[in-house]
């Protein structure tokens, strides 16, 4: 018997010494990379996890994909990406008076959504888009020369010279300034005021106004308004039955002009804050924009940036305290 075993545990030898042992598998010979995985951290070739019963919250068919494809690199998240840039500090609104700014916003909304709202709506349902067309030309027209002098006492010779060029070019051909004949000319359309005057000449920073019916302003512009006002055009007009449906006609213009912002505006969460914050930052633009563009800052969307999104002007309000009685 111990013969017979030892003769059988030989041959099992034998046998072990005869057969060859199976070529290793290169690590890479299989395993393939997913770029998208390995920039997230994760082995795309891992397995699934081990986790079973009540402690796996996939379903079956999750687990059977898993098995057969591996486990899914984790969705891209933008927020922890930390390549991305920093984000963009936007410097808030000098609001001191915000509580007596609400109040008047609340005033200015109820006056908008009860008479220049549904004014400016009829106005646009029922005047053709080419009438309305020309009264904003004529009325941006008229606000040339005062652009022209703001812009040369800002160091713009070059732009003064410009809007000085629309104004001949379309109070002639453009019979008074309701065709645009300057703009098929090339000849930019820029809007210069006082307030941005004293903002170049380093009134920078400005507390944050409404004002009853004109709504958003700085004491800064408000400054600016009373010395814009006397070099209007429209205000030399001395008839009051003449200047002042003009002056309402103008109004009633400029609200029809921003009737696409109000699905912005009414959606808002904080509608103050969003009327604010808007208007100061294309405020800034206006006033800083030139310096802006050529250092690369602008962060305005282009709606803001637009020159012809407009803003009550002074020579819209039918009294000021310059007017002499």
């Amino acid at each position: 018997m111990a013969g017979s075993a030892a003769v059988a545990a030989g041959e099992s030898a034998a046998a072990a010494e005869q057969t060859e042992p199976a070529a290793p598998t290169p690590a890479d010979a299989s395993a393939t990379v997913d770029p998208a995985a390995s920039a997230a951290g994760i082995d795309s070739n891992a397995p699934p996890p081990a986790t079973t019963g009540a402690d796996d919250p996939r379903t079956d068919a999750e687990r059977d994909f898993d098995e057969i494809y591996g486990v899914q690199p984790q969705e891209y998240d933008p927020v922890a990406d930390p390549t991305l840039p920093a984000p963009a500090n936007v410097p808030g609104a000098y609001d001191p008076w915000e509580r007596y700014n609400r109040k008047m916003h609340r005033f200015n909304m109820a006056v908008d959504r009860g008479i220049a709202r549904p004014l400016a709506r009829a106005y646009s349902k029922v005047v053709p888009r080419p009438i309305r067309l020309g009264v904003s030309n004529f009325f941006n027209n008229l606000g040339q020369p005062v652009s022209a002098l703001n812009a040369l006492l800002q160091g713009k010779p070059k732009q003064a010279a410009q809007s000085l060029g629309r104004f001949a070019l379309n109070t002639t051909l453009g019979i008074g300034g309701i065709f645009d004949p300057a703009s098929d000319a090339k000849l930019p359309n820029r809007s210069e005021d006082f307030g941005q005057t004293l903002g170049v000449w380093g009134w920078k920073r400005s507390r944050y106004v409404e004002l009853p019916f004109f709504g958003p302003r700085t004491v800064r512009d408000s400054f600016g308004a009373l010395a814009d006002a006397p070099l209007s055009p429209l205000r030399q007009v001395e008839r009051d039955r003449i200047r002042i449906p003009l002056q309402g006609l103008q109004l009633v213009d400029v609200r029809a002009q921003l009737l696409p912002l109000d699905s912005l505006r009414d959606g808002a969460e904080d509608e103050y804050a969003l009327v604010r914050d808007s208007w100061m930052q294309r405020r800034d633009y206006q006033i800083f924009g030139d310096r802006m563009d050529k250092n690369g800052d602008s962060q305005l969307p282009e709606y803001l940036q637009d020159d012809s999104n407009p803003s009550v002007p002074a020579d819209a309000m039918p009294v000021m305290p310059t007017d002499g009685t």
